[in-house]
């Protein structure tokens, strides 16, 4: 065999050790911080700064795809990602009504995007054990925009309730600088008015307004709702002192002068506000008919005259107004969102600043554009830059800007703001939609409200108090496992037996018999589990 110079071996043997060195370091070795992989990335990017790639890429991205805007390949929108970034996303389109189910599914079998938006905090937690997700607050550092708002908004303790057992949080959730109320109660202001009827400002005024109306309108029902009353009884409860409808959650209840969590349907607070509305019910006040019905009923109802009130936001106010000129003329009513109405624990406002946001597949530790996928990321949807583009398209072509004022395009219509416009900022050029356009500050939010809707923005937050996030219960994988199977058949019995109640079909004076039903179910455990994990947390914080 021919011998290799004693030199070449020993450039060789040299090469060999340093490829070890440089390969321990880069997996880790020592404990020592893996420098993610970085082609494309800036090398200076911070706040305030564009992200263009040094070198162009492509990046896979979820896209859950709305009927009411539907996909469409050559939208604005992504051609000026690609031209202002360099980055060309490349989508995976999912129907909005199958997204959750084939997120799951895609995760699960690794066939997922990188790029996973429209994740609500909590809906990430199933992928936490597999390594599927990326456990995102390793990597913050690599997002200065985030970082920024975080602090400057003082979003900690919020950004706190989503880490879990490991004390990582693998969601990145779209920031709002000040809570976004907008569920509320609608009401036929011109009926109120004609009678005299003050609007109202508690649920006890609206009680006693609804009698009147029902006196004076005694084939009518004041109060006919939509939503299975599930967003009602979600904004009632707060000021009740507790939780309920869509509110309702996992079922517990924070209370800080015992420093542990309840079972919410189990306390007194629930109890009053049940028989509250079971008041409205018994009295004819309240629609039986508003915990089963179809949407499209309650706003039959509503806009054909024959109740007063509905539960409702800023976009549905819109429709109704455009629904009631056909059924009772241009010009014969007037209605408006109403302030939340206070109740026994004053005038509360519940709301996280924290809404949907994204998940990052766990691939892309192993991307040679990690580090520009990160830059990207926070740069479309933290920066104010990238926000606003999200929001409002591009300058010059969808909107002008002067003084700071932004102004929808001559031609450009988005939910009524401009109605002469014969294109629109969602369908026709992709902006606004709910895969890209989320969080952001106080005024580009209130950008694209009209005048009404920024008085009910400044009278709620006038008069409320936003109670405080609650601490966190970070799960293991397998108490996780038990909490669902504990928890599910609970919310389900609540769920039952607070429609009896509401509806009269079960009395008031059973409720203390629901308790010991519920504690018969498993509650017990339930409650022991969770506080025992709320306190493990608690210690190890404080460690």
């Amino acid at each position: 065999m021919k011998q290799r110079p004693r030199k070449l071996v020993g450039k060789l043997v040299l090469a060999t050790m340093m490829s070890i060195v440089l390969a321990a370091c880069s997996s880790g070795a020592g404990g020592e911080k893996v420098e993610p992989e970085s082609k494309g990335a800036m090398e200076s990017y911070g706040v305030g700064e564009t992200f263009k790639a040094t070198e162009p890429f492509n990046l896979s991205i979820l896209y859950s795809d709305q009927p009411a805007y539907p996909y469409k390949k050559d939208w604005l929108l992504f051609q000026k990602i690609t031209e202002k970034t360099g980055v060309t996303l490349d989508p995976t389109i999912v129907p909005m009504s199958d997204y959750s189910q084939k997120r799951s599914l895609l995760i699960s079998s690794g066939d997922a995007p990188l790029v996973i938006p429209k994740t609500y905090p909590g809906e990430e937690s199933a992928f936490v054990s597999s390594g599927a997700i990326l456990p995102v607050s390793d990597y913050v550092d690599l997002m200065p925009n985030f970082k920024d708002k975080v602090e400057k908004w003082g979003l900690q303790d919020e950004l706190e309730g989503l880490r879990q057992e490991d004390g990582k949080y693998y969601v990145l959730p779209g920031l709002h600088e000040e809570v976004w109320p907008d569920y509320t109660l609608i009401v036929r202001t011109d009926i109120f008015e004609k009678n005299n009827i003050a609007i109202p400002k508690t649920w006890d005024e609206l009680y006693v307004a609804a009698k009147k109306l029902k006196e004076i309108y005694p084939d009518s029902v004041p109060f006919s709702d939509r939503f299975q009353f599930n967003s009602t009884l979600n904004i009632a409860a707060t000021s009740f002192g507790t939780k309920a409808g869509w509110g309702f959650g996992n079922g517990l209840t924070y209370k800080e002068d015992k420093d542990e969590f309840v079972y919410t349907s189990t306390t007194p607070e629930y109890k009053e506000m049940l028989t509250y509305f079971n008041k409205l019910v018994s009295e004819g006040l309240l629609d039986k008919e508003s915990f089963t019905q179809d949407d499209d009923q309650a706003i039959q109802k509503f806009v054909s005259g024959k109740s007063f009130i509905i539960n409702g936001n800023s976009q549905t106010v819109v429709l109704h107004r455009n629904d009631m000129n056909k059924t009772l003329g241009e010009g014969n009513f007037s209605i408006a969102k109403i302030t939340v109405p206070g109740g026994p624990k004053g005038q509360l406002m519940s709301g996280s600043r924290l809404e949907n946001g994204v998940m990052i597949s766990g691939k892309v530790k192993d991307n040679e554009n990690f580090k520009a996928t990160m830059q990207f990321i926070d740069w479309l949807y933290y920066s104010d830059e990238g926000q606003e583009f999200a929001k409002w398209g591009v300058e010059g072509e969808t909107f002008t800007k002067q003084d700071g004022v932004r102004k929808l395009a001559e031609d450009v219509n988005y939910n009524g703001l401009n109605p002469k416009g014969t294109k629109d900022l969602r369908i026709d050029y992709g902006f606004s939609g709910g895969v890209f356009a989320y969080g952001g500050t106080t005024d580009l939010l209130h950008s694209m409200f009209s005048e009404e809707e920024l008085k009910f923005q400044q009278d709620m937050k006038d008069i409320k108090e936003v109670v405080p996030a609650e601490p966190p219960i970070p799960y293991s994988d397998i108490d996780r496992e038990q909490v669902t199977l504990l928890s599910t058949p609970l919310k389900d019995f609540s769920d039952q037996n607070t429609l009896k109640f509401i509806l009269g079909e079960r009395n008031l004076s059973e409720f203390d018999a629901f308790v010991k039903e519920l504690e018969s179910q498993g509650l017990p455990q339930y409650m022991q589990l969770s506080n025992d994990t709320y306190k493990k947390y608690k210690e190890n914080k404080q460690q």
